[in-house]
């Protein structure tokens, strides 16, 4: 079972408290506040994801593949002994059914966040990927895709959706999203340098954050040409994978 990574934690990553099952309410970081947890994670595999297209599109729902199926089941498992107060996911369909077949029937109140959706591809939506990261090297990060957003319009709103994030009551809250604003809040939060550029955000896997370092990600994300958050923009690591 592939332990989860803390972000934003002077701890070692898979011994905190949360990464263990135990529960984190009633718990209190440095100085007494009561400890939030935000468990990030891209969603399980998709169709798309196996036919190497993209879909960032609501209104084209693409299902989870049948291991797509199963590694959500396996995200379930870990997140199994963490008591979740809310989950959220996007407007996209494979994020929903990551969310419903990890919760597995808990009673968690779940709130779709369009916010969190893929980066809008526009006129590239159901093409090859390789024709989005071909239109990429091209153009800036300013440079809206046809029809759809730019780079820099998608993390500012991330940006929006973190902040909304942070105002919701809750200890533990479960984000089910996409790689592309995985990596970038990633990025964005990092206390002591961004991930590597080839570090890849597996489909189902949890990884933790705590209130301060998504106050960060917020932050850094809304004026992405001044803090650099968009830095990982040019490589396939930060880019849209449907």
């Amino acid at each position: 079972m592939t332990k989860p990574v803390m972000h934003g934690s002077s701890r070692p990553s898979g011994k905190t408290r949360a990464s263990q099952g135990t529960a984190v309410n009633g718990t209190s970081a440095p100085g007494g506040a009561p400890l939030r947890l935000f468990v990030f994670a891209r969603h399980a595999e998709s169709a798309a994801n196996a036919g190497h297209v993209l879909n960032t599109a609501p209104s084209r729902p693409v299902a989870l593949t049948e291991r797509g199926r199963a590694q959500a089941r396996a995200f379930g498992a870990q997140l199994a002994n963490l008591p979740i107060d809310l989950a959220v996911c996007s407007r996209l369909l494979r994020t929903q059914e990551t969310v419903s077949i990890a919760l597995g029937g808990r009673p968690v109140p779940v709130v779709i966040e369009p916010g969190f959706d893929e980066i809008r591809v526009g006129d590239f939506d159901g093409e090859p990927i390789q024709a989005y990261w071909d239109w990429l090297g091209q153009h800036t990060d300013r440079d809206r895709l046809p029809h759809g957003e730019s780079l820099d319009d998608a993390l500012r709103r991330y940006a929006g959706a973190l902040r909304w994030l942070l105002a919701r009551p809750g200890a533990v809250i479960l984000v089910v999203t996409h790689d592309l604003a995985l990596h970038h809040i990633a990025v964005a939060a990092a206390p002591s340098g961004p991930p590597g550029p080839g570090t890849d955000f597996a489909n189902a896997v949890p990884y933790l954050f705590d209130e301060h370092a998504v106050q960060r990600a917020a932050a850094g994300l809304a004026a992405p040409e001044i803090n650099g958050a968009n830095g990982a923009g040019r490589s396939r690591s930060g880019a849209a994978k449907a």
